[in-house]
């Protein structure tokens, strides 16, 4: 029997697989970090790629993964209630690229290298300005924002090289329920094709 699954199911388990390897990156990372490289300034992150080709595909359901990247290195850090502020609530600050995906349109990001890239740096700078907005509330200096920004700043390279490498591969950086409707279209065709052939 060929039981499909509803576009519902499959938001869900797409959610669910995204997260699943968010936090596998994230706990992975981290905890090399931690263990063969404690002395270093600098830190990487898959989080904001991640976000970006979550809000890609499925919009406001990336505030989730937003947030589990925030819980996810708090947790291996070992971190305090105040850092769990930091990170959840600065990295929801993601979702003003929201805004960037509504004027200039998905399908523009993703054919567009400049705006592929512009679109995956605006991401992570807009998790790591919201990381030291959340740390000013907290009592962080007025240099909280700039401090978050350069310790990640390896981060924003690797945010750009895997959602550019995201954008050329076949739906996975693309609204999903318009990707699906057009492989319908697609498998209708070629049924239509085939009856009449």
């Amino acid at each position: 029997m060929d039981r499909q699954i509803s576009f519902g199911q499959y938001r869900i388990i797409d959610n669910v697989l995204f997260g699943i390897i968010l936090a596998i990156s994230e706990t992975v990372i981290i905890t090399a970090a931690r263990k063969w490289f404690p002395g270093q300034l600098y830190t990487v992150s898959v989080s904001a790629a991640i976000v970006s080709i979550v809000m890609m595909r499925w919009g406001i359901w990336s505030a989730i993964h937003a947030a589990l990247a925030g819980i996810i290195y708090v947790a291996v850090q070992g971190g305090s209630a105040e850092q769990l502020f930091i990170y959840v609530i600065g990295n929801e600050f993601a979702l003003a690229a929201l805004l960037l995906i509504k004027f200039a349109g998905r399908d523009r990001i993703r054919k567009n290298v400049l705006l592929t890239l512009s679109y995956a740096l605006v991401v992570q700078l807009l998790m790591q300005t919201g990381r030291g907005v959340a740390a000013m509330i907290t009592g962080a200096g007025a240099g909280a924002i700039l401090n978050f920004i350069t310790m990640d700043a390896l981060s924003e390279l690797f945010t750009m090289l895997i959602v550019f490498t995201a954008s050329r591969l076949d739906g996975v950086f693309e609204d999903q329920k318009t990707y699906l409707l057009g492989l319908q279209k697609e498998k209708d065709f070629q049924n239509g094709e085939h009856e009449n052939g």
